[in-house]
């Protein structure tokens, strides 16, 4: 698991316009704790690329109280966006950014759960990771309650 800890320079050429204009003053410290860094009720237990040749995973996500594989094929946004909907979290993404650093892939997304939104951020060493790390930040940020 890599965290995002980009230095100010790069996370202000990495990150969107939106969230640029949100966070203009922020050490990479601060912005790690403010959009990556969230305990919450969602978190990746267990991560597993298929291969590299395919667009194949397998995530283990830890609810409160239980676990709940995810194993899909293509888009790690519609995958996670159906688990997240079973599991009581009625999560849209708004803005999907995504850009390779020398670090790994930076992922940005701005989340609206329960008429609230917010950014999540992650940086991982693959864009599949990165984008499941990033949305399980943004709906723990949003302190997303089960429905």
């Amino acid at each position: 698991m890599t965290i995002l800890t980009l230095d100010i320079d790069s996370f202000h050429t990495s990150a969107p316009k939106g969230l640029r204009a949100e966070s203009p003053d922020l050490t990479s410290a601060e912005f790690h704790s403010r959009y990556c860094d969230h305990n919450g009720p969602i978190r990746l237990g267990d991560w597993s690329p298929a291969g590299s040749r395919t667009a194949e995973f397998t995530a283990t996500l830890e609810f409160a109280g239980h676990l709940k594989t995810v194993v899909a094929t293509g888009s790690p946004v519609a995958a996670m966006t159906s688990a997240l909907y079973e599991e009581g979290y009625p999560v849209e993404i708004l803005q999907f950014h995504q850009r390779r650093t020398a670090e790994g892939t930076a992922t940005f997304v701005q989340c609206e759960c329960d008429g609230r939104r917010g950014w999540g951020a992650a940086l991982a060493d693959d864009g599949a990771e990165s984008t499941v790390r990033a949305m399980i930040a943004g709906v723990n940020l949003l302190g997303a309650q089960l429905t």
